[in-house]
């Protein structure tokens, strides 16, 4: 068996598109089993404080935690964890506490995110994302050994239909041929998003 875990971000829920398509590139790998991760956090100010931001991913992690308590994790041959943003640092601080030998999607990490030291994962960032810092970003990824995608884009450009192909060649389904021809020529209708549809 397959396991995907989503760890929305904040205001970004597992049904946006980044996540959304991720999964449904998931499912046409093979990932038969899906673990939607919900959060709840009102606060603001957390951008350009890193105290408010550590409280918020303190407050998020406690939340996963409880939601991913009851999961058999040896049970999975794979598992991925697809993230978005502070998700991120939430799913690698779940491996990494755990010892989950999963991979790892992150979509606008943090520089918090790399602090945790995530794993056999891959990262995307938009240079123009107003949550990152997108050179500390990229140095802290590099440190890490973690391979980023940098798109000239803010974060609401970032979009799944664009990067099909990396999430294909580079961490899901390296080797596997026949696979990312299901992914790239079958599950994924390619089509133009208007900016109100992401």
């Amino acid at each position: 068996m397959k396991l995907v875990v989503c760890f929305p971000g904040i205001g970004y829920h597992c049904d946006k598109p980044l996540l959304y398509y991720s999964r449904k590139l998931a499912a046409c790998a093979g990932y038969d089993h899906t673990l939607l991760l919900q959060y709840t956090y009102h606060k603001d100010g957390l951008r350009g404080s890193p105290a408010a931001l550590r409280e918020a991913f303190d407050t998020l992690y406690a939340q996963a935690e409880a939601q991913l308590s009851a999961v058999d994790w040896p049970q999975y041959d794979d598992v991925l964890f697809l993230s978005k943003s502070i998700g991120t640092a939430v799913s690698a601080a779940f491996a990494q506490r755990h010892g989950i030998p999963c991979r790892q999607i992150l979509y606008t990490p943090l520089s918090l995110t790399f602090a945790l030291a995530p794993q056999n994962a891959l990262a995307f960032l938009g240079t123009a994302d107003p949550w990152s810092d997108a050179s500390s970003v990229a140095a802290a990824a590099r440190a890490n050994g973690t391979p980023l995608c940098l798109y000239a884009v803010s974060y609401t450009h970032l979009r799944a239909h664009e990067t099909d192909s990396y999430l294909v060649c580079r961490l899901l389904l390296e080797k596997k041929k026949d696979a990312v021809f299901c992914l790239k020529k079958k599950c994924l209708k390619k089509k133009k998003y208007t900016n109100d549809q992401i």
